[in-house]
Parts: structure tokens; C-alpha cells; sequence
């Protein structure tokens, strides 16, 4: 299937030295503070983080006594308190950590969120005079002159929509929350209600945005995959991909 973004620009099993400082913290202990953590791209769209074992808090570390050959090669298996299986000791030194097993990441010091931002993916935020209308089922939930459009590398454009321009007669508040390496924490999600049903989760909204993008502050987005997105009249393809 074609599409109309840029793709991922690197291969899965890609390595980068990693120039900011990162930090784990799981039960208000520090598990490690490093400056020379690697970029791993286990697959293309975003990497993981690599930390030398020398910078980890090692007496948090329960070797379980099991070995497995993982795509960066050889590692033992060890534990974090309460989390078994959370981390994973390669031969060459460096240590892969489940990201969800950690309480907080922080860049700098900066929280992060999901996985690593990608040093190779570009996220703009960019107002438009482009006429955006969302429909579903032949209803139209939202109508504007002045959107966002997010552009991220390997992602579908996003649109943001004022929430005056959105028919919230049609939206079913959701309890459903989602974070983005890029975005932040969402502050509001909605299922949108059709006479074909209630379709859930659907559109979004993020009231507390990162500074990067505090153009896309308290207004609300909706899934290309889900809805039909026209553009100046023209409706575009649904999208086969899935994220936020």
C-alpha cells in the first residue's frame, strides 16, 4: 500500500551513540544515570535505549539464571524488585530495560514517555487555512478553516481541530488515556456515537501538551484510520497504521 508521509529512514538493528542524558526511576530509586546509552532500532519506526551496565544500579539487578539469543545476541535474563523479567544483560556489556517495568524516563530532565524519541523522526505543528471535515457513517463531527496539521516522519498527517468546530452532540467522553514520546499525556479521549453504534475512541485532545507542540493545546484530533478526513473536499485514503 502506498502512502502519502515520509517512511522510517533506518533498518531495523541501526546503532547511535545517544548525546542526552537518560535516567530511570522505579520506586523512587534511580536504576541507572547515564551519559552513554545507545541507540538500538530493534525495528525501523523508533529505537530502543542500550545502557552500559556500569552505570546501572546493579544491587537492583535478580539474575534469574536464564540465557536467551535475542536479536542483539546473547543476554541473561534478570529481574527489578516486583518486576520479573524486566531487564536483559547482553555479553557486551549493555542492558535492555522493558520500558513499562520502570516507573518515570527522563531526557535530561525531561519526562519521557512510551519508548525513546527517534533522533531521525521530525514532528511540526503548523496552522493552515486548508478546509478540514471529519465524517462517519455520512455525519459530520467536525468542520474547519483553521486547523493544525501535525506532520511526524512515518506517520500519517494528523488534524487538529478547534474544539468550537467539532459537533460534540456526537462524542461519548472516554475513561481511555495514551501518552506520546512527542505530545505528552492525552487529557481527553471520545467515542463517537453514529446511528450504526458507538464507534470507541476515536478522537483525542491534549490540553498540556510539550512545548514542541503547544500549537496542538486543548484541540481535538480524530483517527484518519477510523473516520473519513476530507481536505479541501477531497477525501483522503484511510491509513493502515494506528497511533496517536
Amino acid at each position: 500500500m502506498t502512502h502519502d508521509y515520509p517512511s522510517a529512514p533506518v533498518q531495523a538493528g541501526h546503532s547511535e551513540p545517544v548525546p542526552r542524558r537518560v535516567r530511570a526511576v522505579l520506586g523512587g530509586r534511580t536504576v541507572f544515570d547515564t551519559t552513554n546509552a545507545r541507540y538500538v532500532w530493534e525495528w525501523p519506526f523508533y529505537p530502543q535505549y542500550y545502557i552500559p551496565l556500569a552505570d546501572i544500579d546493579t544491587s537492583l539487578l535478580v539474575d534469574e539464571d536464564r540465557e536467551q539469543h535475542l536479536r542483539h545476541g546473547l543476554a541473561r535474563r534478570h529481574g527489578l524488585p516486583g518486576k520479573p523479567g524486566a531487564a536483559h544483560v547482553f555479553s557486551d556489556g549493555l542492558v535492555k530495560f522493558d520500558w513499562d517495568a520502570l516507573d518515570s524516563w527522563f531526557e535530561e530532565d525531561e519526562e519521557i514517555f512510551v519508548h525513546p524519541r527517534n533522533p531521525y523522526t521530525r514532528v511540526d505543528a503548523l496552522r493552515s487555512t486548508r478546509t478540514v471535515r471529519v465524517e462517519l457513517d455520512g455525519v459530520v463531527l467536525a468542520e474547519s478553516s483553521s486547523p493544525v496539521m501535525v506532520f511526524e516522519t512515518g506517520l500519517p498527517t494528523r488534524y487538529y481541530l478547534n474544539r468550537t468546530e467539532v459537533d460534540f452532540a456526537h462524542l461519548v467522553p472516554s475513561s481511555t488515556e495514551t501518552a506520546c514520546p512527542y505530545k505528552g499525556r492525552t487529557t481527553g479521549y471520545w467515542s463517537v456515537r453514529t446511528g450504526s453504534g458507538v464507534h470507541p475512541d476515536l478522537a483525542w485532545c491534549y490540553d498540556f501538551p510539550t512545548r514542541q507542540l503547544l500549537p496542538i493545546a486543548g484541540m481535538v484530533a480524530f483517527y484518519n484510520e477510523k473516520v473519513d478526513i476530507f481536505v479541501d473536499g477531497v477525501e483522503l485514503e484511510r491509513p493502515a497504521t494506528h497511533f496517536s
